[in-house]
């Protein structure tokens, strides 16, 4: 179902963004200088769908970037308590062992102990 549900959406995307490439192949310029100071350094020439699958491609990894860099407090709480479990559940082995080793000797004195024989 998921893979029917995966090719439905696609699919369809990849008939637009087929039909976007083949619309918009004309040749455009593109320049980083608005001001015109570096004599066209800055100006590059591509059909259209690849500056606009460029920007795209850009617009996502700064998307991504911003959204890791705004998540970096809930994975120092995570690392956090991660630690936190881990120290307490050494804590815990160590608190059973001792209580398996007083139980131990408990038992151990307990065999020792003589037995009165009943009362006449």
């Amino acid at each position: 179902m998921r893979k029917f549900l995966k090719a439905l959406v696609l699919v369809p995307l990849a008939v637009v963004i087929l039909a976007f490439a083949i619309a918009n192949r004309e040749t455009v310029r593109f320049t980083l200088d608005p001001l015109g100071l570096f004599d066209g350094a800055l100006t590059f020439s591509a059909p259209l769908f690849a500056l606009a699958f460029a920007i795209l491609i850009v617009g996502v990894v700064v998307g991504g970037v911003a959204a890791w860099l705004r998540q970096s407090r809930w994975r120092r709480a995570a690392r956090i308590a991660e630690n936190e479990v881990r120290n307490l559940r050494a804590e815990n082995a160590q608190l059973r062992h001792r209580i398996e080793l007083a139980e131990a000797a408990a038992r151990s004195d307990a065999a020792r102990l003589p037995l009165r024989p009943p009362a006449a």
